[in-house]
């Protein structure tokens, strides 16, 4: 077994333009336009990143203090915006377009100042390197700004009437109601706000609850979330799921779950709503993306993505690449190509330049990744290379090989550094597991025959909602669509997507009498009405 190859440092050893002080977000939380300090208990939030005493001891950084708030106080967060919708007949609701983009405009601008604060947090709270981290919030901000570009867009085709069968009509979109947001650790600033953001600027009123694990970097920009939006149109709570959560579901007051996590959790969510034929989901959920090398495939190309694509961010990505299939042909030279590969990424604390390899967030997950493979060489595999050893948090990544359909590894998604590879002799195996999974996001097909690609294209296409050609999974640029099949996905999460999601079509008709032509026409002149109006200003 190889070794772990990574040094925990000491307090000492910590950079400066690594460390961060959080006592001054201790406990904080967002509610009603009010930023509040929690004066109930508190839970350590432990970092990934042990430190090592004089005696050579391990134990885990404590980064700060979260609020543990109870229901009571989350269901006055919920009230709050239920509150700030006023039955869609709140303030924030019926704005104009213009206002909601003001004020989206207003709170980007305000980003960049804390944007230090929030990559050192996720550098400390969940292991992502400085570069990664602040590639997370630097998306972050252009999809803000995306975002506005789009509803520009969006404001300008509704702004007109249209004339059908003896009717005219104007159709625009309008918001749903109270959203429940639930962002997930991994990208813990981003994913949230890919529902956040486009939640808020159609007009709807949201609660969001932090993760588990990330919820730190969003505290520094509670105040500007504050000062830019009314109150109560977004509120931002943290705390055990079941005690914060729980209550919000059960009051029946949400109208759309956004969710970002797993199938089993978002089950649960949705059955304690008593009226779930009146809630919307919009959910990103776990996938088990394969990659395919066929005999083809140049493997300088596979080799380079498949090593990133598994193993960004520890493979901590529900779009990352979590089973290799490779053709029979060339599966030695790939698996000893591929494990040299990893075998040469430099593992170091998150700060560290040149570091790939960073401890895991979630507690106990070296123990479960070990387990896994332990169970794959139970059935046959071998780790290939150096990987598999395991140091406090950080888990050297492996790569074991042959795997086979009697392996938890086969269909299990193990949201880690550990990379299992298969091998298959004919392309219909590869859509007999899609077609098996319970998943379907994404494929990524290496190969540079045009033929043999045409046809897993087609045997694909209605398994997944993406396929990769030489490249590996991923879900940028955000204007593509974002999505999968069976229990990877609800709704469409996109930059034009998420507007749609987040509100309804709405449509004001009547019949082409010249008394209606010339009601309509009044209205509109005179600017009247918010929503029945031609009014444009993008």
């Amino acid at each position: 077994m190889g070794e772990p190859l990574l040094r925990f440092p000491a307090e000492s050893e910590i950079p400066e333009n690594a460390r961060v002080d959080t006592s001054k977000w201790a406990g904080r939380y967002l509610l009603g336009g009010e930023v509040r300090t929690w004066s109930g208990p508190t839970a350590d939030v432990l970092s990934p990143v042990c430190l090592r005493d004089a005696a050579g001891s391990l134990k885990a950084a404590v980064v700060g203090k979260l609020a543990q708030l109870d229901g009571a106080t989350s269901l006055e967060a919920l009230s709050a915006a239920k509150a700030a919708w006023d039955g869609g007949a709140g303030p924030w609701a019926t704005a104009r377009v213009a206002r909601r983009i003001g004020a989206l405009e207003d709170f980007v601008s305000k980003m960049g100042a804390v944007r230090e604060d929030v990559v050192r947090l996720l550098m400390w709270e969940i292991g992502k390197t400085r570069k990664d981290a602040e590639s997370e919030f630097d998306r972050t901000v252009v999809y803000v700004r995306d975002t506005v570009e789009a509803l520009k867009e969006l404001d300008r085709t509704s702004s007109r009437f249209v004339l059908e069968q003896g009717f005219l009509g104007m159709v625009r979109r309008s918001p749903l109601g109270v959203v429940l947001c639930m962002g997930p650790f991994n990208y813990p600033l981003n994913e949230t706000y890919t529902t956040l953001i486009p939640a808020l600027v159609m007009g709807n009123s949201v609660v969001s609850k932090l993760p588990k694990l990330g919820a730190l970097c969003h505290l520094p920009l509670l105040e500007a979330l504050a000062s830019c939006f009314p109150p109560g149109v977004v509120n931002v709570i943290a705390g055990d799921g079941p005690e914060t959560v729980g209550p919000i579901m059960q009051s029946g007051d949400v109208d759309v779950l956004a969710f970002i996590g797993t199938s089993r959790v978002v089950n649960i969510l949705k059955k304690q709503h008593p009226r779930p034929n009146r809630l919307r989901s919009i959910t990103g959920l776990e996938a088990k993306n394969p990659a395919v090398v066929l005999p083809c495939a140049d493997l300088d190309v596979a080799v380079r993505e498949c090593v990133s694509g598994a193993l960004s961010f520890n493979g901590q990505r529900c779009t990352g690449i979590k089973l290799v299939f490779v053709h029979e042909s060339l599966a030695d030279a790939f698996v000893d190509r591929f494990a040299a590969a990893v075998d040469a990424l430099r593992a170091g604390m998150p700060w560290e330049a040149g570091a790939m390899l960073t401890p895991l967030p979630e507690p106990g997950k070296p123990a479960y990744l070990r387990s896994l493979v332990d169970d794959a060489v139970a059935h046959g595999a071998q780790i290939i290379g150096k990987g598999g050893g395991a140091l406090e948090t950080f888990f050297r990544p492996a790569v074991v090989y042959p795997i086979t359909p009697s392996a938890k590894l086969w269909d299990t998604e193990q949201f880690g550094p550990v990379v299992p590879v298969a091998v298959y002799r004919d392309e219909a195996e590869i859509g007999a597991f899609m077609r098996t999974s319970a998943y379907g996001q994404q494929v990524a097909l290496f190969g540079r025959d045009p033929r043999r690609v045409a046809g897993l294209i087609d045997a694909l296409a209605n398994q997944v909602a993406r396929i990769n050609l030489n490249s590996q999974c991923r879900r940028g640029p955000d204007t593509f669509p974002f999505t999968g099949r069976k229990d990877s996905a609800e709704g469409t999460l996109s930059v034009s997507d998420a507007l749609r999601a987040f509100s309804i079509r709405t449509v004001v008709a009547a019949s082409t009498s010249e008394e209606n032509k010339e009601l309509v026409s009044e209205i509109a002149s005179r600017r009247l009405s918010t929503f029945l109006s031609t009014d444009f200003l993008f």
